[in-house]
């Protein structure tokens, strides 16, 4: 027999994130605990259903309307809503017109069209992440057709930014460098810069002819929804072409809709119209159209100022409770005398945190106590809850 088409394929690895929760899930012991998840869960360790889109959700089942296509680029009202939140309504991007907004399939979405847009039609070929990132950002570079390369972020020693060095690597790079960075809530460190510091990343973009792409899946899980985008409005301000990646996955819990948006920002709203149609021939060829249930609900939100309000005190409950949950690990490692100064979790922002744990203490938290994280030593804070949260500190203490 002749060989087939698919006979010499080897299985592709496992996703180191994903593969995590089906470990969890296999384990039979009764006390086991899932920190690996990518997802907000509540103090029962459920991903709630947010009492605005519930009540969203009841009026569009109302209004009866068919499912029809919606345009490429997305519903008008939704990208026009979410542009105004992100950037503010009185922003000057805003007002003049000069970001091409399209709805994609979430954050991952918008990064894979600005992708395919800076490569195919801008002709950039090297694209760079964070040393660590988010395992899907290197991934979706290389299938875009990129060379892939990384800069320093994370100081290990000293539990903090490298920012040092993240500026020496992003001065050695060639101008047309498309650069992934994290506007807030650093997946996976938790360690963000401060205001100063985002200043001297745009002067080296600009200086070095650089093309930043920020990434914002966790908008509100830091400060506040206007805190959060304060790096998105220093670049709006600096005048520089960028594009920015935005989803409402978490920040809705719309995990399964699928409900993100890309903006490209431009130097004028004639730019910005030619932008739009080759963002919408990226998307005619990778998926046609977006999806239309879950961008209503966030659009009925965002355009109803009493919902707004409502939402946000809703995505202020959960921004507490990761909170709460930093402080409450970090004081019990403390309180059985651990070897190491948990501490640094409390300065760290969003659902993640970058443990230091080696790979292999994050087997044996696997094997021996049934706690499952990445083996990069992320976890995931909103695994935790008062009911288990002991029981993993004095699991890592033994570790250690």
């Amino acid at each position: 027999m002749t060989d087939t088409l698919f006979a010499g394929l080897t299985p592709a690895p496992a996703d180191p994130i994903l593969g995590v929760s089906e470990k969890f899930r296999a384990d039979p012991r009764p006390q086991k605990v899932n920190l690996g998840v990518g997802a907000y869960l509540t103090e029962e360790g459920k991903t709630p259903l947010m009492e605005v889109v519930r009540e969203a959700e009841e009026a569009l089942a109302q209004s009866g309307q068919a499912h029809t296509y919606i345009p490429i680029s997305g519903l008008p009202a939704y990208t026009a809503a979410v542009q105004k939140m992100v950037f503010g309504a009185d922003s000057e991007i805003v007002l003049s017109g000069r970001a091409a907004t399209v709805q994609t399939l979430g954050g991952t979405g918008a990064l894979k069209v600005g992708m395919d847009f800076l490569h195919h039609v801008c002709g950039e070929t090297r694209g760079v992440s964070s040393k660590p990132t988010w395992g899907n950002h290197f991934a979706l570079l290389e299938q875009a057709g990129y060379e892939v390369g990384s800069y320093r972020y994370y100081d290990a020693a000293n539990n903090d930014v490298d920012f040092n060095g993240m500026i020496e690597d992003l001065n050695a790079l060639p101008a047309k460098t498309l650069v992934i960075l994290h506007s807030c809530c650093h997946n996976p460190t938790g360690y963000d810069l401060t205001s100063e510091q985002w200043d001297e990343v745009i002067a080296v973009c600009q200086k070095r002819g650089l093309t930043p792409f920020l990434d914002m899946a966790y908008q509100g899980f830091r400060d506040g929804l206007a805190a959060d985008a304060a790096a998105i409005h220093q670049f709006a301000k600096s005048g520089m072409n960028f594009l920015l990646a935005t989803s409402f996955s978490k920040s809705f819990n719309l995990y399964g809709e699928r409900i993100g948006a890309l903006h490209v920002v431009t130097q004028s709203a004639q730019e910005a119209a030619v932008v739009l149609t080759q963002l919408k021939s990226c998307i005619r060829c990778n998926y046609s159209n977006p999806p239309a249930h879950g961008a209503r609900i966030v659009e009925r939100v965002l355009n109803d100022p009493a919902k707004f309000a409502q939402w946000e005190e809703e995505l202020a409950v959960m921004r507490n409770r990761i909170r709460t949950m930093r402080h409450a690990l970090a004081d019990e490692m403390a309180r059985i005398g651990a070897k190491r100064d948990f501490s640094f979790i409390t300065r760290q922002n969003g659902m993640f945190s970058f443990t230091g744990l080696s790979p292999e203490q994050i087997d044996r938290l696997a094997a021996d106590y049934g706690i499952y994280a990445v083996r990069n030593g992320r976890i995931c804070i909103c695994g935790l809850n008062t009911g288990n949260v002991e029981y993993v500190a004095k699991a890592i203490a033994e570790v250690l």
